[in-house]
């Protein structure tokens, strides 16, 4: 029988191709990119070793078999083992920074990078910070953006999992930022050096209820659990970093936390507690603000 990809000979073919067989077999978006086509060409691309940003010079360049032979099976491999394509190529961009990811980290996508971005204009003033705690740093996305947008800033990374470290530490490494980011095994702020303390933690921390844990669609199963379960209302580590948080930040200290989707069980958990809402271009009630003086006990 005739392979009909045998027929598939340029950049343009491979394309059209992953994207007809990602519709056909409804492929889940949402780990890194926003769309099917940016999906296919992010896989398409990067497979081939090809620049993310460089689509268009490349189109009607002819294949070798070999190249053809490694998209026919990851473009199989995204249709009908759900793969997510960030572990197929082994990497994420955020906010035009590329990570190094695999099965042990939760792919890149906080949008907590575009606050960093614009150093938390006006909410603190970039000078004043001086050290951070990213907790729950998975590949060590956030703790490197902090690091790279508060130049002045020494950077506490913690997470539970060693392998997840393992990839953090090769990310850090990249961008040549060991001198400023120290890695910490550990559970949360726990993990962090005990006399420290912090003008802004960032926390993107395991927050999916258990509702929705059950419910995940199967290219989201691929990622770690330990980074995604949040207990029954997805609250279960956000109270463990409320109750301690105080003691850990400065007295003009700010904690910035995500929680995705689960605004309204963290106001059932703390109804008195009134956090400032900071949008993004793409989310709404998805991360707050939270000072020092508001996590008093």
């Amino acid at each position: 029988m005739v392979d009909p990809t045998d027929h598939l000979r340029t950049v343009r073919d491979w394309l059209r191709f992953a994207v007809s067989q990602m519709n056909e077999h409804q492929v889940q978006i949402g780990q890194g990119t926003l769309s099917v086509w940016d999906d296919a060409v992010f896989l398409v691309l990067r497979s081939l070793n090809l620049p993310v940003d460089q689509l268009e010079p490349f189109l009607d360049a002819r294949l070798l078999p070999s190249e053809c032979e490694r998209l026919h099976t990851r473009i199989h491999q995204r249709c009908h083992e759900k793969a997510p394509t960030a572990y197929l190529v082994g990497e994420a961009w955020l906010g035009g920074w590329r990570f190094e990811v695999n099965p042990q980290v939760l792919i890149p996508r906080s949008p907590i990078s575009e606050l960093l971005a614009q150093g938390l204009d006006p909410w603190v003033t970039p000078e004043n910070i001086s050290r951070v705690a990213d907790v729950c740093t998975g590949s060590g996305c956030l703790a490197i953006l902090a690091a790279l947008n508060f130049p002045h800033a020494s950077v506490d990374a913690t997470d539970i999992s060693e392998a997840a470290l393992e990839i953090a530490q090769k990310n850090v490494r990249d961008y040549r930022l060991d001198d400023r980011i120290e890695l910490h095994q550990g559970s949360m702020l726990d993990a962090l050096p005990s006399q420290r303390r912090y003008d802004l933690i960032i926390c993107n921390p395991p927050y999916v209820n258990a509702q929705s844990m059950s419910q995940l669609p199967a290219e989201f199963e691929h990622e770690p659990s330990l980074a995604l379960a949040g207990g029954r209302d997805g609250m279960d580590l956000i109270r463990e970093l409320l109750s301690k948080a105080h003691a850990r930040l400065t007295d003009e200290g700010v904690l910035l936390l995500e929680l995705g989707h689960e605004a309204e069980h963290f106001e059932a958990a703390w109804p008195d507690l009134e956090p400032l809402w900071l949008d993004t271009t793409a989310t709404e009630r998805q991360i707050m603000l939270l000072y020092a003086h508001q996590l008093a006990p």
